[in-house]
C-alpha cells in the first residue's frame, strides 16, 4: 500500500529510491504519464530511476509501495534492467510539462506550469488531476502567487504542445481505445480536417457509426460524404436507425436514396419508416427497437433483455409487451411493463400479468411539445409510439428528446451548458 496517496512532481526529483529489503537502486529522475485524448487527467504509467552508473530504467507504479517525503519504495520482484526509451504518446512531467505556458480556461490568462500533482484512486491507478501554475512576473518584478487548479481546467496540455508532434493515426487509435463514443466525439472534434478523415479510415464501422452519431450534424455530413458509397451505406447500417434517419434526411435526396438502396434491406426497412415523419414529431424521435416482448414470456426473459449492455438506460426502463410479430410495426400492442415491476415480481410469472394497460401512449404526429408533456406527465423516460391500428411502432426515449431540445451546437459548447467534467476532484 502507497503510504502518500497525494504528491507533487517536483517533491519526487532526486529523492532515493530503494527496493523492499531496504537496498539503494537509484534515484528519481521523472515521471512518465500517458496523455487522454479526451483532455481528462492523464494516468501516470510509472517513474524513470536513474542507476548509479546514470543508465535510465523504468518502474511501473504497481511496482511502488511507498512514496514518503525523503524516499520511494519498490515492492518485491526483479526491476527491469533495460534503458528507458520514451514512447511517442508518453510525456515526461518533469522535462516536459513543468514550465510549459498554458491557458486557464475560464479566464485565458496565460500561466506557467511550476508543478503537477498527482493522486491514487480507489483502483490504484495514479493520475495527474492538479496542476500548480503561476502568471508571469509582473513589470515591478514582484512573482505572483502560485495557483492550483484541476487539470481540466487547463488549456494546452495537449500531445502537440507538450512535444511538438502531432499523434499518428495508429497512436490515437490507441489513445481512443476505451473512450465513451461521446468522449471520443469530442476528441474528433478536435482534429484538423484532414486528421480526422484519416481517423474515419482507420476506425471500424461500428466504432465509427458510434462517433458519428455524437457529433453536429455538419460534421456528421463531412465525415459521411468523405466515404465513399459503400463505406457510407456500411456506416448507416451500424448507427441506430433514428440517428441514420436524421443523418439521411440532411442529404441531397438522391444521395440519400443512393446509399439506402445500397443497404441491406433489413437495416434500410425501418430507416425509411422513421423517414416518412418529421423530424420533430414522435415518430420523427422514436427508436424503431425497444424491448418488445409477447405476453406469454416470462418476467426472467423480460429481465433479461434490459440486461442487455446495448441498451440505454432509457430504453431498459420499459418493455413492451404485443401480440406477433414483435418487429415493429407489432401486432396488437397490448401494454407495457416497468423495470421497477419485473424486480417485484416472481421471475416464474408471465408479463401479462404484470401489464399495465391504462397508461397513455403517444401517437406518431405528437409534436414535441406532446411528447415532452407526456413524458413529464407520467414520470416517464421512454413512452410507446402507436398508431391507429393499435401497432407499436417504436418508443420515443428522453436522450432522444433532449437531442432536439438542445441548441444544434451544444456538443460544442459542453461547458456553456454546465456539463461536469469526469474525473475531476473538487
Amino acid at each position: 500500500m502507497v503510504a502518500n496517496v497525494k504528491v507533487f512532481v517536483a517533491q519526487l526529483a532526486g529523492l532515493p529510491v530503494y527496493g523492499p529489503d531496504g537496498e539503494p537502486i537509484g534515484k528519481v529522475r521523472d515521471v512518465v504519464v500517458v496523455l487522454r485524448l479526451d483532455k481528462q487527467p492523464p494516468r501516470v504509467l510509472g517513474i524513470v530511476v536513474d542507476l548509479p552508473s546514470r543508465k535510465p530504467i523504468f518502474v511501473p507504479m504497481l511496482r511502488v509501495t511507498t512514496i514518503e517525503a525523503n524516499a520511494v519504495t519498490l515492492a518485491k520482484g526483479s526491476v527491469s534492467l533495460r534503458r528507458f526509451g520514451q514512447r511517442p504518446t508518453e510525456v515526461l512531467l518533469m522535462a516536459q510539462l513543468l514550465g510549459t505556458k498554458v491557458t486557464v480556461a475560464t479566464s485565458q490568462t496565460s500561466v506557467l506550469i511550476v508543478d503537477a500533482g498527482m493522486e491514487q484512486s480507489r483502483t490504484r491507478d495514479w493520475l495527474v488531476n492538479r496542476l500548480a501554475v503561476r502568471p508571469r512576473a509582473t513589470l515591478l518584478g514582484r512573482r505572483p502567487p502560485v495557483q492550483v487548479l484541476n487539470w481540466v481546467d487547463v488549456r494546452g496540455t495537449d500531445l502537440m504542445n507538450l512535444t511538438g508532434t502531432a499523434p499518428a493515426t495508429q497512436q490515437l487509435l490507441v489513445s481512443m481505445d476505451g473512450m465513451r463514443p461521446a468522449d471520443a466525439a469530442s476528441v474528433f472534434r478536435d482534429l484538423s480536417m484532414a486528421r480526422r478523415h484519416e481517423l474515419a479510415d482507420a476506425l471500424d464501422d461500428e466504432r465509427l457509426a458510434d462517433v458519428i452519431e455524437e457529433l453536429s450534424e455538419d460534421d456528421q455530413m463531412d465525415v459521411l460524404t468523405n466515404l465513399d458509397d459503400a463505406r457510407a451505406a456500411d456506416i448507416l447500417e451500424a448507427m441506430n436507425p433514428d440517428d441514420a434517419a436524421d443523418l439521411l434526411g440532411e442529404l441531397p435526396p438522391g444521395v440519400s436514396e443512393r446509399l439506402l438502396a445500397l443497404m441491406e434491406p433489413e437495416d434500410s426497412a425501418p430507416v425509411k419508416r422513421l423517414m416518412q415523419y418529421s423530424f420533430d414529431t414522435a415518430g420523427g424521435l422514436m427508436t424503431p427497437e425497444p424491448v418488445v416482448l409477447t405476453p406469454d414470456a416470462t418476467i426472467a426473459e423480460a429481465l433479461a433483455r434490459v440486461r442487455a449492455p446495448n441498451l440505454t438506460p432509457a430504453l431498459a426502463s420499459m418493455v413492451f409487451v404485443c401480440r406477433p410479430p414483435q418487429s415493429t410495426p407489432t401486432g396488437r400492442y397490448l401494454g407495457c411493463v416497468h423495470t421497477q415491476r419485473l424486480l417485484r415480481e416472481s421471475p416464474f410469472d408471465l408479463v401479462a400479468g404484470a401489464l399495465d394497460t391504462d397508461m397513455a401512449r403517444l401517437s406518431p404526429d405528437a409534436d414535441i411539445g406532446e411528447v415532452t408533456r407526456f413524458l413529464a406527465a407520467y414520470n416517464l423516460v421512454c413512452a410507446p409510439v402507436v398508431d391507429d391500428e393499435n401497432h407499436l411502432l417504436g418508443a420515443v426515449s428522453v436522450d432522444d428528446l433532449l437531442d432536439h431540445l438542445l441548441p444544434d451546437n451544444w456538443r460544442e459548447n459542453s461547458d456553456r451548458l454546465g456539463v461536469v467534467n469526469r474525473g475531476t476532484n473538487g
